[in-house]
């Protein structure tokens, strides 16, 4: 089992909580189930694709949810009875849940389904009050000294 203490940096890191959490219970909250495999790519600075094996699953089966910080793919296969009799199933036909966490102003842009993969396309969109501002560095003026009432008085 690897289990990692992330105590020592809970100490040091403020506001990184939810991150230490997400890594601490991954192991707990992934049950081992691998169905159905997928992928996920980065395709730009700020693009990302998911890509899930779904044989055998129309659009209608797939049901896609978006949250906040989380992404659910869920698929329901319908009560369609086979048209013959099998003598081996190999292609899953049961249902399925994947659970994806999403960074912050991560956001999905498209979803298709083409082949039997379900493409999920996301888009980071940092909003401009949160990007890094070039701060322009000017030099400090020339103090003047101005006299006082005081300075004023004594002088005459």
């Amino acid at each position: 089992m690897n289990r990692f203490d992330f105590t020592p940096y809970r100490r040091t890191m403020v506001g990184f909580d939810r991150l230490f959490d997400l890594l601490e219970n991954h192991n707990r909250l992934n049950s081992g189930d691998n169905y159905p495999p997928f992928n996920i790519e980065r395709r730009g600075e700020d693009a990302y694709r998911i890509t899930l094996a779904v044989a055998g699953f129309k659009p209608a089966d797939i049901e896609i949810t978006a949250q906040q910080n989380l992404l659910v793919v869920q698929g329901k296969k319908g009560d369609e009875s086979p048209a013959g009799q099998y003598l081996h199933v190999g292609i899953a036909q049961r249902g399925f849940e994947r659970r994806f966490e999403l960074a912050d102003y991560v956001r999905v842009d498209n979803a298709n389904l083409e082949d039997g993969l379900l493409s999920i396309d996301l888009v980071r969109e940092v909003p401009e009050a949160m990007k890094p501002k070039k701060i322009p560095v000017g030099t400090q003026k020339s103090l003047t000294v101005v006299a006082s009432d005081k300075d004023a008085s004594e002088a005459a």
